[in-house]
């Protein structure tokens, strides 16, 4: 009985996952060899998770490099959709990992990596 119950279960969840990640990738945004989630993922999330959640989009989705959000910031406008405040760099110093702040409009200092952040996917074409 308990394994008739768990396949349904199992295909909802893929269903669900598939229908999130559509949400959050939307229509990519292409700026020069970088193709942009149109949307953040909806909550903001510590570094290890927003790392996992970017994976987890499949085909070469990952947290923007430094330089990656820097491109963002400098094209907010043409890309859209941000809140601004701060997202998360997928480079880290050790102890913390590096982010952006779009409210200041720089790159700041690496963050503690349980501090939560906004998080927009990215990937190389």
């Amino acid at each position: 009985m308990k394994k008739i119950l768990l396949l349904p279960l199992l295909l909802v969840s893929c269903f669900c996952f598939s229908q999130d990640a559509k949400e959050i990738i939307g229509k990519p945004i292409k700026i020069g060899n970088l193709q942009i989630a149109q949307y953040d993922f909806p909550n903001d999330m510590n570094w290890y998770d927003a790392r996992k959640a970017c994976a987890a989009l499949g085909n070469g989705w990952r947290l923007p490099t430094r330089n990656d959000l820097n491109i963002l910031y400098i094209n907010r406008v043409a890309v859209g959709n941000f809140v601004n405040y701060i997202y998360w760099s997928n480079e880290t110093d050790g102890l913390g990992a590096w982010f952006h702040s779009f409210y200041v409009g720089y790159p700041n200092d690496a963050l503690n990596k349980n501090y939560k952040c906004f998080v927009r996917a990215v990937r190389s074409l």
